[in-house]
C-alpha cells in the first residue's frame, strides 16, 4: 500500500509527552495562583519601625508582577524538558518495535530463519515479538514442507512419464514387439499417474478448507469404507474387525470418507503377508470423537512412525506393488484431519504394525450431552 509520508511515531509520542507535561504545569500553576488569590488580601497595612509613617499598599498587583515572569520561565523549562525527555523516552520505548520492523523486512525479503528473540520481561512488545517469532517458525516449516513436497511430487510424476517414454521407444524401435503387452503396461503406468494426480488435487482441496460442513457419523463411514475394501482385504488375507459407538462430528462427508478409506487401505497393504488383522474402532470422549485403526505388520521404530505422514514416505521399501498407493495416503489423512481441526497420532505397536488415532471435535449437541 502506498502511503503519504507523515511524522514518525517517536515524534508523535514526544509531542504528546511534552504537551501532557505542559498541561500538568499549567494546571499546577493555576492551582497555586488560585491559592494565592484566596489567602493573600487585596491590600495590606505596612508599618515601618524605622519611620513613623505607615500606609496601605496593593499586594495582589505586586504579586502578579512577581508571579507572572517566574511562571513563564517554569513553563519554558517544562516545554524544553518535555521535548528532550519525551524524545529519549519514546526512543527507548520504541526500540523493540524497531527490531520487530527490521525482522519483518528481512522476512519480506525471504529470510525466514531470522528470529527477534526480544529479551526482557513480558510486556506488549515482547508478546508481539514472541508471536512474530512463532509465526516465522510456522511459515519456515510450511515452506520447507512445500518445497519437499514439490520435489517429491516432481520425482513421482516423472517416473511414470519416463516409463511411458521408454515403452514407446521400445515399441517404435521394434515394430514386431507384442503391442498388447506394451498397451497393458502403458495402461498400468498411466493409471498410476492419474491416481497420483487425483491425490495431489485432493490434498490441495483439503488444504484450502473450501468445503461445506455437515453432520457426519464416523461409524457409518467406517462401515462404508470396510465394505468397499473388503475384497482387497480378502485378497491380502487380512481380517477386518469393527467396533465402537456412534461418533457424530461436523465436516465434509466426502473428505472424511476419504480419510477413513485411506486409513483402512493403508492398514491392509502394510500388514502381515498372511493372517493379518485390522481393528477399527470409533468412540466418544468429552468433547471429541475418536477413530482408531490398528493393524498388525512389521515392527516399526517410533522415529519411522513419526515420518509416515510425510508425502511419499512409506514404512517399507518404496516398491510400487499392486495397490501400494502413491505415497500420499497418510499425508492426505493428516491434511484432512487438520482441516477439520482435529489431531492425528501414529504409534508403533510393540508387537508390530501401527496404531493410528484420529480425534475430531464432536458436534455441539453431543458434546454438551
Amino acid at each position: 500500500m502506498n502511503r503519504a509520508p507523515g511524522p514518525s511515531v517517536r515524534l508523535k509520542l514526544t509531542v504528546s509527552y511534552a504537551g501532557f507535561l505542559m498541561l500538568a504545569g499549567v494546571l499546577l500553576l493555576a492551582a497555586v495562583w488560585v491559592f494565592l488569590l484566596r489567602y493573600v488580601p487585596d491590600r495590606a497595612l505596612i508599618v515601618s519601625s524605622e519611620t513613623p509613617t505607615h500606609g496601605v499598599f496593593p499586594v495582589r498587583s505586586n504579586l502578579l508582577r512577581v508571579f507572572a515572569p517566574r511562571a513563564a520561565a517554569v513553563m519554558a523549562f517544562l516545554l524544553v524538558f518535555g521535548l528532550v525527555g519525551g524524545w529519549i523516552l519514546a526512543g527507548r520505548m520504541l526500540a523493540p518495535l524497531t527490531r520487530i520492523t527490521g525482522a519483518t523486512r528481512m522476512a519480506t525479503n525471504g529470510s525466514l530463519s531470522h528470529r527477534i528473540r526480544l529479551p526482557g520481561r513480558e510486556d506488549e512488545f515482547r508478546e508481539l515479538a514472541d508471536a512474530f517469532d512463532a509465526m516465522l517458525a510456522r511459515i519456515e516449516a510450511h515452506v520447507a514442507e512445500q518445497q519437499r513436497f514439490a520435489a517429491n511430487a516432481s520425482h513421482e510424476l516423472r517416473t511414470p512419464l519416463a516409463i511411458s517414454k521408454a515403452l514407446l521407444d521400445v515399441a517404435r524401435a521394434d515394430p514386431h514387439h507384442d503391442a498388447g503387452e506394451v498397451i497393458e503396461r502403458l495402461h498400468a503406468v498411466n493409471t498410476r499417474a492419474i491416481d497420483l494426480t487425483e491425490a495431489l488435487l485432493l490434498l490441495s482441496h483439503a488444504n484450502q478448507r473450501s468445503f461445506a460442513r455437515e453432520p457426519v457419523d464416523l461409524s457409518l463411514l467406517v462401515e462404508e469404507a470396510t465394505e468397499t475394501l473388503l475384497p482387497l482385504a480378502e485378497k491380502h488375507g487380512v481380517t477386518i474387525e469393527t467396533s465402537g459407538d456412534i461418533a457424530p462430528t461436523t465436516g465434509s462427508q466426502a473428505l472424511l470418507l476419504q480419510l477413513t478409506t485411506n486409513l483402512v487401505h493403508n492398514a491392509i497393504v502394510h500388514n502381515l503377508p498372511e493372517k493379518g488383522t485390522i481393528r477399527v474402532h470409533t468412540g466418544v470422549r468429552t468433547k471429541t470423537v475418536v477413530l482408531t485403526v490398528e493393524n498388525t505388520g512389521e515392527k516399526l521404530t517410533p522415529e519411522v512412525a513419526s515420518t509416515l505422514t510425510e508425502p511419499f514416505q512409506r514404512g517399507t521399501e518404496r516398491i510400487h506393488a499392486d495397490h501400494a498407493g502413491v505415497g500420499l495416503g497418510l499425508a492426505i489423512v493428516r491434511t484432512i484431519t487438520h482441516a477439520h481441526d482435529g489431531t492425528l497420532t501414529l504409534t508403533a505397536r510393540a508387537a508390530g504394525g501401527l496404531r493410528i488415532t484420529v480425534e475430531l471435535p464432536a458436534t455441539a449437541t453431543h458434546a454438551d450431552g
